[in-house]
């Protein structure tokens, strides 16, 4: 039971009115025979109510405030006051159909009509007889509908189970009451002394705190036996609730405690959600129990989970670890246990995917295609563990992409650039706030499969702290033999992670500590050449920036030449990023005249791509001649790639003292005091003086002087420095070299060969001197990267000077030369 309510028709607000007699009025026997003995007309307009149902007798309170509804009751009102009333199947439709509403509704007399300040209505119904919708004829300005008298059927005045019936109706009506102290209890005489049994049956069934689509079920009962027996059933199951909540309510009455606080609140909760019909803490675990049952996991994982859901039935839904509990076995159900994509075996169908991604890399797509050849013929493998090493530019990350399409698996990338936490990747244990899985186990709920490509990114840049060393949990995660069953801490149980292959980006290995490298395949790829550069540039970057700006080939073209003029004038770098950016600057040039309807050439000419980009920035770094004795090119490595470096030396007059500067390190100082003493131990086959150590001092300094230099690597080329110094001889021009040498005199192999060698070319060398243990490293560079370059391979000093030294003389010797 309820107080009578307005309930508005458009807000569905519900505003409390007081139980006043005007507003229940008590039916007569001369009027329930006069309203019995109306005619319902066979044409009604009819008004859709909101959550409510009119019943006949029964005097309701209404707000109408659609345009619709007030138009209908305004002409209602100024005729003949009869309308016809019934209930909105959906509440939320804003303009009810004939599709919208119940068919059965009840005719209703307009008593009083106010109109309110907010524009609305507030409109005083009372109901007479029911009727059925027949059809509706009109829907504008409102709903208009041909209708149909229904008859009631009803006992005899003396049915003793019906007089039965409704003394139950009239006790257990007052019964609620006096159970509810929300009610006014006049609202109980008002019911003892209503006379007419079906009024009084309409009375309660309007007033009964049910559902809407329960009223219109009682509404719509022909036969008022059923109807008062259907009634009493709602009843009894109201009047439980109430007890129920009212026992509640006295039992936590007395001295509550925190506890007993949060269990009432929580049976007061469920009981809203029952009546709202929404997922209770039970209906919940329930839920997570069904999804359970799906789940492909091992018997040891399915003891596991059903332990924690029973320990998650055993808490309080109002305690705080109850949502990690919940968070934690939500996780369960979410991380695919033993759920696989199918990998694809078209050997061709991925060579062709790596081949249009990526140019050049033949030793990953190698791989690749071996590691694709190796599942098809075993159906199980172990994923294997690759780190891709190079230079920053060149397609490392990028790569792994264009593998998980070839392999057809999900592709998750995580960054490690700077993390320094081991909770990271092992996840944090759950006992702390704020507690979650560490990144690998995300990243395999995010990709739906336990076997997804997931590429570390920039795993030398791991750092340590305090919170543990990252790199360290790796050694767990990237051991084949080990993450079958990798720990969790979050998780607090093994995960197979045998089957996702795991790919590692590095620009620097000398930063991965020995145990995580040791775990890895190395790949190295190593930076591109000019002319693998300008296909990249042509076939990817530049369709590319076209697509990103908005342009297309008919409006913009740059061939290979103008191409290769921005990335030898313009970028000077291992990978592409510099020239995607070079080409993005030409591109968004161009789009501004295509906006601003500005001549330009179509096809761009090298003097456009100078009018764009402005003069060309790197031509300096080209072979420099060596007119002046002492000027020697070398070939570095360093981490954007392969660099020519310019070795210089000079004497002048002193006490036999070696200054070196330039930043070098250590080694490179070593290098060059080896090349002193091996020239002042073999002064006689170079024809120098003993005495000219004594009296001049040698200065050796290497340009670019904020860069840091160190490396073994320049310890030849320190060596010709000094001696076409001290013999003031020429350098051979567009000469370069790199090696390591020794006391003994002996030449040692260097790494960074293929580096050296682009970076060589690029600047216009055509000679290079190598030691012959390097050559197995030329064998394995492509032919046409060599082109135009001729190597001498060396094992002593003596063969590199007699190369590299020409017995040309410097315009001005030194007094010191040997004639």
């Amino acid at each position: 039971m309820s107080k009578n309510k307005i309930i508005t028709i458009d807000s569905m607000s519900l505003q409390e009115l007081d139980a006043d007699s005007d507003l229940i009025p008590l039916l007569t026997s001369e009027e329930e025979e006069e309203m019995n003995q109306e005619i319902v007309p066979n044409e009604l307009a009819i008004l859709p109510l909101r959550n409510m149902v009119l019943f006949p007798g029964v005097v309701i309170p209404i707000t109408a405030g659609r345009e619709k509804s007030i138009a209908l009751i305004k002409e209602a009102n100024a005729n003949d006051k009869n309308i016809g009333v019934v209930s909105q199947i959906d509440e939320k439709i804003e303009n009810p159909g004939a599709d919208d509403i119940y068919k059965v509704g009840t005719v209703a007399r307009i008593l009083r009509v106010i109109n309110m300040p907010d524009g609305n209505m507030t409109v005083i119904l009372q109901g007479k007889k029911r009727f059925q919708v027949d059809e509706v004829i009109e829907n504008e300005p409102y709903l208009k509908a041909t209708v149909i008298d229904l008859v009631e059927e009803r006992p005899a005045a003396d049915d003793e189970i019906f007089v039965s019936t409704v003394d139950a109706i009239k006790d257990t009506a007052v019964k609620y009451i006096s159970e509810n102290g929300n009610i006014p209890t006049d609202l109980s005489s008002a019911i003892v002394n209503i006379e007419s049994n079906p009024f009084l049956i309409n009375f309660v069934s309007s007033n009964l705190t049910i559902s809407v689509s329960q009223k219109q079920q009682l509404l719509e009962n022909n036969n008022l036996q059923d109807k008062a027996i259907n009634l009493l059933r709602f009843m009894n199951t109201e009047l439980q609730k109430l007890q129920l909540r009212n026992d509640i309510q006295n039992k936590v009455r007395v001295e509550l405690d925190q506890q007993q606080k949060e269990y009432y609140l929580n049976q007061q909760m469920k009981t809203i959600q029952d009546e709202l019909g929404g997922v209770s803490n039970e209906q919940e675990i329930e839920q997570m129990k069904a999804k359970s049952l799906t789940k492909k996991w091992s018997e040891k994982v399915a003891k596991h989970f059903e332990k924690e859901i029973a320990k998650l039935q055993r808490m309080n839904p109002q305690s705080p670890d109850y949502g990690v509990q919940r968070n934690y076995l939500e996780l369960y159900l979410d991380l695919p246990w033993q759920k696989y994509s199918r990998d694809k075996f078209d050997l061709d169908k991925a060579q062709k995917i790596l081949d249009r991604e990526h140019f050049g890399l033949e030793d990953v797509k190698k791989r690749i295609i071996e590691h694709l050849a190796v599942l098809k013929l075993r159906k199980d493998m172990k994923s294997p563990i690759l780190c891709l090493y190079g230079p920053p530019g060149v397609g490392k990350t990028s790569i792994g992409k264009s593998i998980a399409e070839a392999l057809g698996r999900e592709y998750i990338r995580i960054s490690l650039g700077g993390l320094r936490d081991e909770s990271e990747i092992r996840g944090h244990r759950k006992t702390y706030i704020g507690a979650m899985p560490g990144r690998i186990i995300q990243s395999l709920k995010k990709a739906g499969t336990s076997n997804p490509v997931i590429v570390l990114d920039e795993i030398d840049k791991l750092s340590h702290s305090h919170n543990g060393d990252p790199s360290s949990a790796l050694l767990e995660v990237l051991d084949p033999e080990q993450n079958s069953d990798f720990y969790d801490n979050f998780l607090e149980m093994g995960y197979d992670l045998s089957k996702v292959m795991f790919i590692a980006t590095s620009n620097d290995m000398s930063t991965i500590q020995p145990a995580l490298r040791d775990r890895m395949e190395v790949i190295h790829m190593s930076g591109y050449t000019i002319e693998e550069k300008i296909e990249i540039g042509s076939q990817h970057l530049f369709p590319k920036q076209l697509k990103e700006h908005g342009l297309t080939k008919t409006q913009l073209r740059i061939e290979k030449p103008e191409i290769g003029q921005i990335v030898t004038g313009y970028t000077r770098e291992s990978g592409v990023r510099g020239l995607d950016k070079k080409l993005a600057a030409v591109v968004r040039n161009v789009a501004k005249s295509v906006v601003l309807k500005e001549d330009y050439n179509r096809t761009l000419t090298p003097d456009d791509i100078v009018k764009i980009l402005g003069t060309p920035k790197l031509e300096q770094d080209l072979y420099e001649n060596n007119d002046v004795a002492g000027v020697v090119t070398g070939l570095a490595w360093t981490s954007v790639g392969g660099d020519i470096l310019f070795i210089e030396s000079i004497a002048s007059k002193g006490k036999g003292q070696l200054s070196i500067t330039g930043n070098l390190g250590t080694v490179m100082k070593e290098s060059a005091t080896i090349a002193l003493e091996y020239i002042k131990a073999h002064a006689d086959e170079y024809n120098i003086k003993p005495e000219v150590f004594e009296k001049y001092n040698i200065h050796m300094h290497v340009p670019e002087g904020a860069t840091p230099k160190d490396g073994p690597s320049a310890g030849i080329t320190m060596l010709t420095s000094l001696i076409s110094t001290l013999t003031q001889k020429r350098v051979k021009t567009n000469l370069a070299m790199t090696g390591e040498i020794t006391l003994r005199g002996k030449v040692l192999p260097v790494g960074g060969i293929k580096e050296k060698i682009l970076a060589a070319k690029r600047s216009g060398i055509t000679e290079i001197i190598l030691c012959a243990d390097n050559k197995k490293d030329i064998d394995e560079i492509k032919t046409e990267y060599l082109e135009g370059l001729t190597f001498h391979y060396v094992t002593k000093m003596d063969e590199v000077i007699k190369i590299a030294v020409t017995n040309e003389d410097v315009a001005n010797p030194k007094e010191f030369k040997i004639s």
